[in-house]
């Protein structure tokens, strides 16, 4: 079963006589509705098979949020039930402005990174947990799975395997699916400021 991310877009801006409030701009899926774990993992802590310290994991439902967002995360949680969503948190977009790109995971990839070589050099085809034609070529017991350190090869049949440590970047791309979200938060925090803009999310299995 695979995991999916929801969510939405606020900024927040004052009311007259009264406390500012959070009002909804987008949701996330009209920007990015792309099932990628490596991401997942980076942002928020859920599916984090590449090892990332999670930037915004487990904040859970913001109490302020928005009338919009309420009433749609009410209505998911009805359709999916007590326990259909989970992973909920959000991030501001002066947090997003200030990752390091470039930081590394806490370490390896649990996933073998696979490759094959072709003219134009290796090519990546994928990359697991678990291989059987891996297992039994370095000994490995039928589900067994080890921690290799970063760098570590090996070429079983026509296919190398490797293990990799991200970086943030190989995670969440400049120009990768999260580019129109990102796009989103900085035109809204334009006019309302970095930290009065923020994207709320949860996942469902």
């Amino acid at each position: 079963m695979g995991t999916d991310i929801g969510g939405f877009i606020e900024y927040r801006m004052p009311r007259d006589d009264q406390q500012p409030a959070w009002y909804g701009a987008h949701d996330l899926s009209s920007l990015d509705d792309v099932r990628n774990y490596d991401a997942f993992g980076c942002l928020f802590g859920v599916r984090n098979f590449a090892n990332f310290r999670p930037l915004a994991a487990g904040r859970g439902f913001p109490a302020d949020a928005s009338a919009t967002v309420r009433a749609r995360f009410a209505q998911l949680s009805e359709w999916y039930g007590e326990d259909g969503l989970h992973g909920t948190t959000w991030i501001t977009w002066a947090e997003v402005k200030a990752v390091d790109w470039d930081e590394p995971a806490e370490k390896p990839d649990s996933r073998l990174h696979q490759y094959r070589q072709t003219q134009g050099g290796l090519r990546m085809t994928g990359k697991a947990s678990w291989s059987p034609a891996f297992a039994e070529a370095v000994g490995l017991e039928p589900g067994e799975v080890r921690e290799w350190p970063d760098g570590s090869e090996w070429l079983v049949g026509d296919t190398l395997y490797r293990s990799v440590t991200l970086r943030r970047r190989d995670a969440v791309s400049e120009s990768g699916a999260w580019q129109p979200v990102w796009e989103a938060m900085q035109e809204l925090a334009e006019q309302h400021g970095d930290d009065n803009v923020r994207l709320v999310v949860w996942f469902e299995d």
